[in-house]
């Protein structure tokens, strides 16, 4: 088999596509985050509804991605990708002109099922096409795209807003999206690894052989618990920030998320250091360092605060990653299905988690918002063991 080598011209467009995948994601996917508390005021909402921007989003994004998986086994891995980027960016410009929230809340959904086909995809091309022994680098560099295109959008977005307007913003990060659509269409290499299509009795098959593989599983919910606990987080820091004694303007919320250039560094670091110290301890690493981060965030200090959210997303983009690639590697069959049900759960946990987030805002406020940060990754630590110790047998 033709693996991607390390070092060759062909990792590094590979590389540099797939990073600009993530980046456009997760720029769209998540730019409404630093506006909820003005998508609040503006069309008098609740926190926990404003927060279904977001979550319509992803909620959409966990359903779809499991036709993304099936497409692709038609069509193609990269065509499917390719299109998800283009109709997500187009999209990205259209729900700026949104006139009410109804409106807004439906063209977020119709962006979370057409930015579908990347997360997913690019998992499988990932551990598909490179070499086993870069898969944790590679994965690695994916998710270091979605950290930084995550911290691109909203601090772009937070000063927009403040210079122009939240639609003005949108619409910049829809046209910034579309040029780096057009960057992956051309340099993303097509996949070498020749997969069969599959009619529908064997994609049953595909999730069936998954749903029976009791470690693959553990991880999967492991994603519901990160991604679940982090959209918490980052969704109602803004309320907590934007209020008295710290009432920061927008521009000022946006630019707290550049401490996503530690959740870049986290997965690239942690994703090699699995390579060479195994899943389990490095996982169970990662999780330590995101509830220590999130706990430091309780202190009153401003500058605490940011420290606290700095490891916070060094930790959880660390855990990401190590489990994108164990899931690769657990998966011995049908690994586009696999990681389509991984972020099924991902996702799942973005849009169930982060909605019920609000309501323990509104009645517990942020030491509240902590708790329930921390009882999610409590209940990971099971589930790594479990993963360690049930390795499962190769699937037919």
């Amino acid at each position: 088999m033709t693996y991607i080598e390390k070092g060759s011209i062909t990792y590094l467009k590979a590389s540099i596509s797939l990073f600009f995948g993530g980046f456009v994601t997760f720029a769209v996917l998540y730019t409404p985050q630093p506006l909820l508390p003005i998508f609040a005021k503006q069309f008098h909402v609740s926190a926990a509804a404003a927060s279904l921007t977001v979550s319509a989003s992803t909620g959409a994004l966990a359903v779809a991605m499991l036709a993304a998986a099936n497409l692709s086994d038609r069509i193609g891995k990269k065509r499917v990708m390719a299109a998800s980027m283009w109709l997500t960016s187009l999209l990205a410009i259209a729900m700026a002109f949104s006139p009410d929230f109804p409106t807004l809340l439906a063209a977020r959904a119709l962006v979370g099922i057409t930015a579908a086909g990347i997360p997913s995809l690019a998992m499988a091309y990932v551990a598909e096409e490179f070499h086993p022994a870069s898969i944790g680098k590679a994965m690695g560099l994916y998710i270091s795209g979605t950290s930084i295109g995550g911290m691109a959008g909203r601090i772009l977005t937070g000063v927009l807003t403040d210079l122009f307007s939240w639609r003005s913003a949108l619409i910049t990060i829809g046209f910034l999206s579309l040029a780096l659509s057009l960057a992956f269409t051309v340099f993303l290499p097509a996949p070498r690894q020749a997969v069969r299509r599959r009619n529908r009795e064997t994609l049953r098959q595909a999730y069936a052989v998954h749903l029976r593989n009791k470690p693959l599983m553990a991880l999967v919910v492991l994603g519901f618990l990160f991604m679940g606990g982090f959209v918490t987080l980052y969704n109602y820091i803004g309320f907590l920030l934007s209020e008295p004694p710290y009432s920061f303007r927008q521009s000022v919320l946006g630019f707290l998320f550049i401490v996503y250039i530690f959740g870049g560094i986290g997965s690239v670091y942690m994703g090699r250091r699995a390579d060479l110290r195994g899943h389990a301890c490095t996982l169970r690493l990662s999780v330590a360092l995101t509830a220590l981060g999130a706990l430091a965030t309780l202190a009153p200090s401003v500058l605490v605060k940011i420290a606290g959210l700095a490891l916070f997303t060094f930790g959880f983009f660390g855990g990401h990653s190590i489990a994108s690639a164990w899931i690769g590697e657990q998966a011995h069959v049908y690994k586009a299905q696999a990681s389509s049900l991984y972020l099924l759960f991902y996702y799942l946990g973005s849009s169930l988690a982060g909605t019920a987030g609000g309501y323990v805002w509104t009645h517990f406020h942020w030491s509240g918002v902590i708790a329930f940060v921390i009882a999610l990754l409590a209940l990971s630590g099971p589930l790594i063991f479990y993963a360690e110790k049930r390795r499962p047998s190769p699937s037919r």
